[in-house]
Order: C-alpha cells, then structure tokens, then sequence
C-alpha cells in the first residue's frame, strides 16, 4: 500500500480498518529495557485501580470460604485456609475507607509474604502483572489523603495507584492484638 492514498480510498471502510490495525499492531513505545522498573499486580477495589509489587506477592486466591472473626477491626474480613494455612484477610476497601459493593464471585484473595507475617488482601477483581518504568511513578495525589496516603508508593500517569506492600506488612495497626474480656 503507497504512503500517500487518494481521496476516494481515504473513504473506503477496509482502508482504514487496515490502516487502525496496523497502527495498533505495532508494539507499545516503553521506556529503554534498561530502564528501572516495578513488576506489579493490578487489581481493582471500588472502581479505582490498585497495584502492589509482585516481589511481596505469593499469590492470588480465589475467594470461596471467608471465616468472619469476632472481636476483630472491621478492616478485618475474617480468615482463609489456604491448604492448611489460616491467613487473616484485611478488607482494604473498609481500610481506606472507600465504597463497599458485597462480595461477588469474582473477588480474591490477594496473598502477601514477609519474613514473619503472611496477610491476605481483599481484591474486587484481579486485572493481572504488568512492568511499570520507576520514572513514570509521580509521588501523590491531592485526593489520596489520610491513610490511603500513608500506604503509597506512587501513581502513574493513568492513574494506577500502587501500594507499598512493605509498609502495609510492617504496620502495627493490622496486627491484632486484643483479648476478649472474660
């Protein structure tokens, strides 16, 4: 096909379908490959898309039994057994204080590992891994304030909001501690 097209093939249907195919063929202009970037799982929770670095995931689990727990947070959806280990399941959504919408069957259970704690995030949908460049990583959002804030690791420019999963591990505030009263 010549680079220049007459006027009356500008207007023919199979032209431009070929001509948008090719185009959206050609790979994605990224970053150099040797450029820094972070493998993250995205996922969404309450129309906003979320992500963490797959360095702190072990897995993503489906959601099929949730054992609620008694004098718990209310950030805590209950507990999971993930053969034969009992995982806690932190609600992120109750968390970050952001809209609730009930379980459906396509939540999950996003599994996170660090030396002395395995914790399991409540995900609306799993969107799946993709590689984000470090230097496309803006620091905040004026709308992500109070606890949502303390959590961030970055945004990017599609507004994808990544997590920084060693934080939310390392956080005294998910460890529940308290003792029924006898």
């Amino acid at each position: 096909m010549k680079n220049e097209l007459s006027p009356s093939a500008m207007l023919d249907p199979k032209v431009i379908l070929r001509l948008r195919a090719r185009q959206l063929a050609r790979p994605p202009q990224s970053a150099s490959p040797d450029a820094p970037s972070l493998e993250v799982l995205e996922f969404r929770l309450a129309q906003e898309r979320y992500a963490l670095e797959i360095r702190h995931v072990r897995e993503v689990y489906p959601l099929k039994e949730l054992t609620p727990l008694p004098c718990t947070p209310a950030f805590i959806s209950g507990i999971v057994n993930v053969r034969g280990r009992i995982v806690p399941v932190l609600d992120l959504k109750k968390f970050f204080d952001l809209p609730e919408t009930g379980l459906t069957d396509l939540h999950c259970v996003i599994l996170l590992r660090s030396d002395d704690l395995d914790l399991g995030l409540l995900a609306d949908v799993s969107v799946g891994v993709r590689s984000i460049p470090l230097e496309s990583l803006q620091p905040s959002l004026p709308t992500l304030t109070g606890i949502r804030s303390e959590y961030l690791k970055g945004v990017t420019s599609d507004r994808l909001v990544v997590l920084d999963a060693a934080r939310i591990l390392a956080d005294p505030k998910i460890i529940v501690q308290d003792e029924p009263e006898a």
